[in-house]
């Protein structure tokens, strides 16, 4: 964004004296030219706009637009207003600034997507026309050398305050560009989690005033709004962010794209984050609730150990086990009743011993190197087993079911009921 200071106009006039932010030299360049002088150069006000005119359209291309009424309009009329307000302060020192046609005329810049360059090149060719013209009159107007150097220099002073207004006005028209820019892909951002599913017209209308390209494949992201608020994440500028919501989260478009994971870890640092997995776009709201119920089961330390980023993808077993907790704690209450008389330390040994061997093999041996204990240690707990269960343990389905029970609880850390 432009500022002030980077549209200050370096261009001094013959002694370099004062500048735009001294008062007291201001006022005695304009106050050393007589007033008498406004008088004798208004009449040739407009053959003076004509030359600058001609120059501006002739020299930068950005500027040269005889097809364009409206924009001939807005170049005579930002002359022509340079020119008046000149002369004015030759009349009257005192006289403020009227800066609102040099702030439209920033805002336009700003508008038509260029930077300052042009404007500035324009102003000076400007000033240079001018300043051409008034040393040809310096005679027929009864200027000094002394007088004729001062207002050569307060045309440069001059300059500079143009400059300095089309410079607001450049400012406010990027900030509210900014501004609208981001307010639509806030929206963008909701209508793509609304519920039903919007319309493919309406989120690709949407996307075209929000300046997004509609992806193939999109995830959601779900951040923890209790980590990381000091410190905004880095994100790609293709990030959706919905930050200022009461569950801040990100729509992150093509997320399996080259480079793609790395830069969200980096982006994310300092944030308890879950990605949801690829889906399409009208899924958007699906990938964010199952990046949410991640990051919820990593807040519990279902997923202890994770930090940064989690996948929801590398947990999908995890999240298919806790969508019904309470069907899982029914079910655990069924499967487990067997182990229900036993003393917690004798449970939790059985638990263990039963859970390895229904994910690792039937073998004694095997399951004793998992636990780390004797293998026939281990014999004797599955004996404990059999007793416990009888035939149970050799239905496929009943297996299934304790392997979920276990798992789940062995996640959570608590014993079986």
């Amino acid at each position: 964004m432009a500022t002030k200071e980077h549209t200050r106009i370096a261009v001094r006039g013959p002694g370099g004296r004062g500048g735009p932010d001294d008062p007291v030299s201001d006022q005695r360049l304009w106050g050393s030219t007589p007033s008498a002088v406004a008088r004798l150069l208004r009449p040739g006000l407009s053959r003076i706009a004509e030359q600058v005119i001609g120059e501006i359209v002739l020299r930068i291309p950005e500027y040269s637009r005889p097809a364009d009424e409206t924009y001939v309009k807005i170049v005579r009329l930002a002359v022509d207003e340079a020119l008046r307000q000149f002369v004015d302060r030759i009349e009257n020192p005192s006289r403020p600034l009227e800066a609102d046609v040099f702030r439209t005329i920033g805002r336009g810049e700003a508008n038509e997507g260029r930077n300052l360059d042009p404007l500035q090149t324009a102003m000076r060719l400007g000033a240079r026309v001018a300043w051409r013209r008034l040393t040809e009159q310096a005679e027929d107007l009864g200027l000094t050398p002394q007088q004729l150097y001062d207002l050569g220099e307060a045309i440069f002073v001059y300059l500079d305050q143009l400059a300095d207004a089309a410079a607001e006005g450049f400012d406010e028209a990027r900030a509210r560009a900014a501004g609208e820019m981001e307010r639509r892909r806030h929206r963008l951002l909701n209508l793509l989690l609304s519920r039903p599913p919007a319309s493919p017209d309406a989120i690709a209308d949407l996307a075209r005033t929000a300046g997004w390209r509609l992806p193939r494949t999109v995830a959601g992201v779900a951040l923890d709004e209790r980590c990381g608020g000091y410190r905004p994440p880095s994100l790609p500028p293709d990030v959706l962010a919905g930050l200022d919501r009461p569950d801040p989260c990100l729509i992150v478009p093509d997320p399996g794209g080259p480079g793609r994971a790395q830069t969200l870890e980096t982006g994310l640092r300092g944030w308890k984050a879950a990605i949801g997995p690829a889906v399409p776009l009208s899924a958007a709201a699906t990938s964010l609730r199952w990046a949410r119920e991640t990051l919820e089961l990593g807040r519990r330390g279902v997923l202890s150990g994770r930090r940064g980023l989690v996948r929801c993808s590398d947990h999908m077993a995890t999240l298919v086990v806790f969508r019904d907790e309470e069907l899982v704690n029914a079910l655990a209450e069924v499967r487990l009743a067997p182990l229900a008389h036993l003393r917690p330390s004798q449970q939790d040994r059985l638990a263990e011993t039963l859970l390895a061997w229904l994910r690792h093999g039937r073998g004694a041996g095997e399951v004793a190197a998992r636990l780390h204990v004797h293998p026939q240690t281990v014999r004797y707990r599955l004996r404990q087993l059999e007793e416990l269960y009888g035939d149970q343990l050799s239905d496929p389905d009943i297996r299934f079911e304790l392997e979920i029970v276990l798992r789940a609880r062995q996640a959570v850390g608590s014993r079986p009921a």
